[in-house]
């Protein structure tokens, strides 16, 4: 797809670290933005260290939230890695940084900074909490965020402690949201382009500051159950697989493995029972007519189903329920589901080339998007740290050799 993805020609600056922000920046490089991650010439990415690794300078962790980017390496801590950092920021559409609240500016590669150098410059920064409040300077931990925010309340089951989610999901949703915003404020930008052109006057557009906080999207995470617990006053319940107003809809066991059914209303429940578990005493019952007085006898209908589907194989009810049209699928383990057919047919898992890596190559998550039918390419493959350092400075900055070389001796890159 190359030049034609939608974002080509499109220059991002990303000063991110962790999860959050590289998530960010990930989606707008999938999209085809040119994307540079600015990291430290010898730690870069935290995420470099966490988990398994792939490569000298890689792991499983860096590798999901980092392909489609090049890796420039920069002491931000000397005057000559601001510089460079200012320099290609004045070349740049968008800036995403989410350093600990003042460190941007301590380093002059604040918003306003920045934006004295690319009037038209669209700066994200991504921080725990709110950057105009009390609680401006508290980092932001995913976790931390996902027990403030209730989130861990919602998960496990009623007789369990508050579980948080598998992955770090407040930092994923707020990278995105993120993208979202600088997709908007990209889209701003060129229609002001556009109506000063009709004009012939110069763009009246002055560039964006979009503030993300880990806390306020973790609110927002709660959705519904957040906005019922405002009309009740009062703490959702727990229930764990169960949908907290739909019966039955979760997780069952079968003879052979656990399972998804989702039975969404009743002329499905009444199917379900006549034609998959051969139960019409049930889909005759009087209270079990509607989902709402399912919900008032779960207590004694839960237990009959689990009897049923105890009873039968997966490949059995699933058959059945297929043919019946009743939303249903297996659960799977994220080995199992990497490696599933549908995984394969979907193209969502790549090879990529590495030199490092066992049998000189890596797996890489594809991106989600398909436009116009074809899903969007990984281009870059998670870089190595500083891989693209002297070939970026070279490019953008047109730095010689000889000034690299000085750079690097100083260990600056």
């Amino acid at each position: 797809m190359g030049a034609s993805l939608p974002l080509a020609g499109v220059r991002v600056l990303d000063l991110s670290r962790v999860l959050a922000g590289p998530m960010c920046a990930q989606a707008l490089g999938d999209l085809g933005a040119d994307v540079i991650k600015i990291e430290h010439p010898k730690r870069g990415d935290d995420t470099r260290d966490w988990g398994v690794k792939i490569g000298k300078t890689e792991t499983a962790y860096y590798a999901s939230a980092n392909r489609n980017k090049r890796s420039v390496t920069v002491d931000l801590q000397t005057p000559e890695g601001q510089q460079i950092v200012r320099e290609l920021a004045r070349q740049s559409d968008v800036v995403l940084q989410n350093f600990k609240f003042g460190g941007v500016d301590k380093m002059g590669l604040g918003f306003a900074d920045l934006q004295a150098l690319q009037p038209e410059l669209i700066y994200c920064s991504i921080s725990g909490y709110n950057r105009s409040g009390p609680e401006a300077a508290r980092p932001g931990y995913d976790i931390v965020v996902q027990g403030e925010a209730g989130l861990m309340s919602l998960n496990g089951e009623l007789t369990q402690a508050p579980l948080k989610f598998g992955v770090a999901a407040v930092d994923m949703f707020t990278g995105l949201y993120a993208s979202q915003a600088i997709l908007a404020a990209l889209f701003e930008r060129e229609r002001a382009r556009q109506a000063a052109q009709a004009i012939q006057q110069p763009s009246e557009f002055k560039g964006r500051h979009i503030e993300m906080a880990l806390f306020d999207t973790g609110l927002l995470m709660t959705t519904y159950v957040g906005l019922e617990a405002l009309l009740h006053q009062q703490e959702p319940l727990r229930y764990g697989n169960e949908h907290p107003t739909i019966v039955p809809y979760g997780v069952f066991q079968a003879a052979d493995g656990p399972m998804v059914i989702a039975v969404g209303n009743n002329s499905q429940f009444e199917r379900f029972c006549r034609d998959v578990i051969e139960r019409p005493d049930l889909a005759d019952a009087p209270e079990l007519k509607t989902n709402l007085s399912r919900l008032q006898h779960r207590e004694t209908l839960v237990p009959e189903l689990l009897k049923e589907i105890k009873a039968r194989s997966r490949s059995l009810l699933l058959a059945r329920m297929k043919a019946a049209q009743i939303p249903c699928g297996e659960v799977l383990g994220v080995l199992e589901a990497l490696q599933s057919a549908r995984a394969e047919q979907g193209g969502l898992v790549t090879e990529q080339a590495h030199p490092f890596a066992k049998g000189g190559k890596t797996h890489v998550m594809a991106p989600p998007y398909r436009i116009d039918g074809e899903r969007l390419p990984v281009r870059l493959a998670p870089p190595m740290l500083g891989e693209h350092t002297e070939a970026v400075l070279a490019e953008r900055l047109a730095l010689p050799p000889d000034e690299l070389a000085r750079l690097k001796g100083l260990g600056v890159i």
